[in-house]
């Protein structure tokens, strides 16, 4: 399975990830899924999730205030959603899910997490052999992997993402 991301969502998951630093985001990914590939035009992020250190909680009754809009936007549907793994304690933020993110997992679904960390060194973004993306923007580093759930009683599998960098964003 490959991930498309667009410069958009791009540009949503950092910032999301780098608004609530120290705590874990959350969002909805935007896009369609075709066979063999998820294109994620837009990522948005969660403004009523109750976000922790350790976790981030979402009260699915908020969900229906958006339905009617999203249903006007005939070529994009909800494929997943994202959220960032951030450091605690002495532990660095690493972007592989958690036994509770699994637990959440539904069939057929994307999951984008976002590893972000306080930057120890300027790296530039480049595409990892794991199939993540990774590199530094501001104070921070980032490390981003994709899941998908093929069905039920798996394990997740790891996506290869695909991202054209925003121009300059190395510089």
């Amino acid at each position: 399975m490959k991930v498309f991301l667009s410069e958009d969502a791009f540009m949503d998951l950092l910032l999301s990830s780098a608004e609530v630093f120290k705590k874990e985001s959350l969002g909805f990914l935007l896009g369609y899924c075709l066979e063999d590939r998820f294109i994620i035009e837009h990522a948005f992020s969660l403004q009523t999730a109750k976000r922790k250190r350790r976790g981030v909680l979402f009260d699915h009754k908020d969900h229906k205030k958006i339905e009617p809009i999203l249903s006007k936007f005939e070529k994009l549907q909800i494929v997943g959603d994202f959220h960032s793994h951030t450091p605690y304690g002495e532990a660095r933020g690493i972007p592989i899910p958690s036994p509770e993110d699994i637990k959440g997992m539904e069939v057929e679904n994307l999951y984008i997490i976002v590893a972000i960390n306080d930057l120890q060194q300027s790296r530039s973004w480049r595409e990892n052999r794991d199939g993540s993306i990774s590199g530094s923007v501001g104070d921070f580093f980032f490390k981003i992997s994709a899941y998908f759930y093929p069905g039920v009683n798996s394990t997740p599998k790891r996506a290869r993402i695909y991202c054209p960098f925003p121009p300059g964003l190395n510089d």
